[in-house]
């Protein structure tokens, strides 16, 4: 889940900005997105193209968990946990209601065989629109459109509900532990969710968009091991100099987002070898490499800094129209190609509303929300 490190000059910080890695988490939120196109073409994750971008989401944690270390760890020696929760709240929740309302919004136009979508009463989609925007998980007989989700207005808010969970993990209980404690508890989930993906029944990490029994565990593994990884990062970070830093790590991600499903049908341990390396090892690697580099050049500067501020808007507005898109190639049988025009449509389209909601409503809100919450102005701190 793409969470800025400077997400506006409203919620500067004191400390240095770590751009590189604001970047690289637009490149994997831009990455999510094609993935999620591809599944309109997909009858299972063995046969997707830009088959691997669900890891993406384990990117994010790790990030997540960077961040929050970095900029929390030794706040919190003053911060209250109540006011820690606020900051959180403000920071994510603001996007939340916005891609529930939009998946709302959407509904009813995104018909097809796969899911009816004009047996759903308005009471029903009322319903459901309220309690995606709180956050709160439909079960799989309860949800609206039929196909087990979390959050069937917009899918990706179950990573969202997740990261709550680690919030409220770190500041109850992860943050007071001491780093050998913390690299133990890292190691036993690292080797959790490697038992996980290579023996488990899908074959890789793909999991926690459901109220179901694997679903669940691979979640919670999921996110266990990524952010505390990630706090774990940031508290024996010390930087090397690389240089292209943003331009080498920008085309790992890219590349490793986009490598074909391994191993086939036959040998599901193949790919969840694939994807305990990718989460366990390369990622960490990459969120080091990215805090190490340096960005010295404005154009460069800008870039990084649009598409962090882009990343987590981007996420969390795009997939209302990946049903749309489903719906649309599935009721008129068109092929990638066919669908062309509206692919790209779909990725501009996406970027462009991921803005404005950006500019016209997060950022605002958030303001409104800081104010409001923390009866004080912190024009210099960060969210």
């Amino acid at each position: 889940m793409p969470e800025n490190i400077s997400p506006s000059s409203s919620f500067s910080d004191t400390k240095p900005h770590y751009n590189i890695l604001d970047g690289l988490r637009g490149v994997a939120a831009l990455m999510v997105v094609c993935f999620h196109l591809f599944e309109a073409f997909a009858t299972s994750h063995v046969d997707q193209r830009i088959n691997h971008g669900y890891l993406a989401v384990d990117f994010f944690f790790i990030l997540s968990g960077f961040v929050v270390g970095y900029a929390y760890d030794d706040r919190l020696k003053t911060m209250s946990t109540l006011e820690f929760l606020k900051r959180r709240f403000i920071r994510l929740h603001p996007m939340v209601i916005i891609g529930a309302v939009i998946g709302a919004i959407m509904f009813y136009t995104q018909g097809c065989e796969t899911w009816d979508v004009s047996k759903v009463s308005i009471g029903a989609l009322v319903g459901a629109t309220l309690i995606n925007a709180l956050l709160i998980p439909a079960t799989p007989a309860n949800e609206i459109r039929g196909v087990g989700e979390m959050y069937p207005l917009n899918g990706p808010s179950w990573s969202l509900f997740f990261e709550y969970i680690g919030n409220i993990l770190y500041v109850l209980i992860i943050r007071k532990l001491p780093t050998k404690a913390l690299t133990a508890l890292v190691v036993l989930f690292a080797c959790g969710l490697a038992a996980f993906a290579i023996f488990g029944p899908l074959g890789d990490i793909c999991a926690g968009f459901a109220l179901t029994q694997d679903n669940i565990i691979g979640g919670s593994l999921r996110l266990l091991f990524s952010f505390s990884a990630g706090l774990l990062l940031s508290r024996i970070f010390k930087p090397i100099h690389i240089k292209g830093a943003f331009g080498i790590c920008s085309l790992i991600v890219i590349v490793v987002l986009a490598v074909p499903r391994i191993g086939g049908n036959e040998h599901f341990w193949m790919n969840g070898i694939y994807d305990s390396f990718c989460t366990i090892i390369l990622f960490p690697a990459l969120v080091f490499l990215g805090a190490s580099g340096k960005i010295t050049g404005k154009v460069s500067t800008r870039l990084c800094k649009f598409l962090g501020d882009l990343s987590y808007p981007l996420y969390m507005v795009h997939y209302p129209f990946i049903y749309l898109y489903y719906a649309w190639v599935k009721n008129e049988q068109l092929t990638f190609q066919q669908s062309l025009p509206g692919a790209i449509a779909l990725v501009v389209g996406s970027i462009v509303l991921a803005y404005i909601c950006l500019k016209l409503y997060d950022e605002p809100f958030r303001a409104y929300l800081t104010k409001r919450m923390l009866k004080k102005k912190l024009a210099n701190r960060t969210i």
